[in-house]
């Protein structure tokens, strides 16, 4: 009992990071059940098949709060759907020992833009409200969609940095729209796993557990990230793509960094991180000082 109550809460509060800035449902469950022995390709199934509930509520959510472009929606979760049924049929035979590491770096690369550019100019204006291309959305769905299935997570990290370095949408749009079509590939990714595994390692009472963590908290996070200033939240999500990627990195054979090392990185990447959200802030807050309209003499 104490299990699942640990895993609902570990599932309330990742569909709440998820639902506000776009991402870490799927990394966050993926890698606790990884620590309590499960094998990765039932750990990706159990979380999966958690995200068809915590995604169509989510997605109901911030269609509710105006957060969702429905054509993004279908361009990018129609291939994205593709790309996880193959993810999933594939993920028993697939070594991530190589892709995992090379991912991180493309992803912290786009942190890293992500962060400086909304840190430092803020909203994008030159290309905001202009549509995304179909042959820049469609690959990238498949790709997500495929990553996600076969890392238990990736359709966030993946699709959120590279809709929000496009600058052509709002960052609650971004992450709206990245949560709403998540449920096409949670669907397909949980058909490729059934029909691939059966029921094979799944435990059904941690599936019921993740799923009503994360219907509790989509609501709360829908609500949150339109109350969120565009400038902060492009922050939040650059630094959070950053050091989960240095995170990885760190862990990886390719560096294998020692104890020591880590902590010394991470200790600076959250002084970046805690200071380009302050300048966030500050900058936001002088912005909306200048568009407040002077009051009249004697008000």
């Amino acid at each position: 009992m104490r299990t699942l109550v640990l895993l609902a809460l570990a599932g309330l509060g990742a569909q709440l990071v998820d639902g506000s800035l776009g991402m870490a449902y799927g990394v966050t469950s993926t890698t606790l059940l990884l620590s309590l022995g499960t094998n990765p390709a039932a750990a990706s199934a159990t979380v999966h098949l958690a995200e068809i509930g915590t995604t169509l509520m989510s997605g109901a959510s911030h269609w509710r709060f105006g957060n969702v472009d429905w054509k993004v929606v279908v361009r990018i979760g129609v291939p994205g759907a593709v790309g996880s049924f193959l993810g999933a049929t594939v993920l028993s035979g697939l070594s991530t020992g190589v892709a995992e590491p090379v991912m991180s770096l493309i992803l912290l690369g786009l942190g890293l833009y992500v962060m400086s550019r909304f840190t430092f100019r803020g909203l994008p204006e030159g290309n905001l409200g202009k549509p995304l291309r179909k042959r820049f959305l469609s690959p990238l769905g498949l790709v997500a969609g495929f990553l996600d299935a076969t890392g238990g997570g990736g359709w966030g990290p993946v699709g959120t940095p590279a809709l929000l370095a496009g600058g052509r949408m709002e960052p609650r749009k971004v992450i709206g729209s990245i949560d709403t079509s998540e449920f096409l590939v949670a669907v397909a990714a949980s058909l490729g796993f059934l029909l691939s595994l059966g029921s094979q390692g799944l435990n059904w009472r941690w599936v019921a557990a993740f799923l009503v963590g994360g219907l509790i908290a989509a609501p709360v996070a829908a609500w949150l990230v339109r109350l969120l200033p565009p400038r902060v939240l492009g922050s939040a999500v650059g630094g959070i793509i950053v050091v989960t990627n240095v995170r990885t990195l760190l862990r990886s054979d390719w560096i294998a960094a020692p104890g020591a090392l880590s902590v010394c990185v991470y200790v600076l990447l959250y002084a970046l991180w805690a200071a380009a959200l302050t300048y966030s802030i500050q900058a936001h807050r002088k912005e909306r000082a200048r568009e407040r309209p002077l009051a009249p003499l004697g008000a």
